[in-house]
């Protein structure tokens, strides 16, 4: 196992993204490291049926992260202008939803959160 306190983010790809969902993670979690999953448009990617073997590699990629760091916890990020989903918030939302629910239904023992990452490139917690 891996020294300090880790958790876990699926995110896209774009750098713009990166370090708000790292800093949210750490400041909510409590841990001084944050794994980092990236596909473009990720949501998109795990609410539909679309392509098992990227849903696959995106779990696969968690449990690693879980199993040998300790996760505590994983993101799952939407965010703004984003290039791999260009969709409108509203529907990105309930992908957020949707992936979620998929992740949990993993059955890993950790917290799994919805973030946000809006146009000024700040991360937020959605309930």
């Amino acid at each position: 196992m891996a020294e300090g306190e880790f958790a876990a983010v699926i995110n896209c790809m774009d750098g713009r993204t990166q370090i708000p969902a790292i800093e949210i993670m750490k400041k909510q979690f409590n841990v001084d490291y944050v794994d980092t999953i990236t596909e473009p448009g990720p949501i998109k990617i795990l609410s539909s049926n679309d392509n098992q073997s990227q849903i696959d590699s995106i779990k696969n990629r968690l449990e690693i992260s879980i199993t040998k760091h300790g996760s505590k916890a994983v993101g799952v990020v939407a965010h703004f202008d984003c290039a791999g989903n260009p969709v409108e918030k509203k529907k990105q939302l309930l992908q957020l939803d949707r992936s979620v629910e998929l992740i949990k239904s993993w059955g890993y023992d950790i917290k799994v959160v919805k973030l946000w990452i809006d146009e000024n490139w700040s991360a937020y917690v959605i309930s």
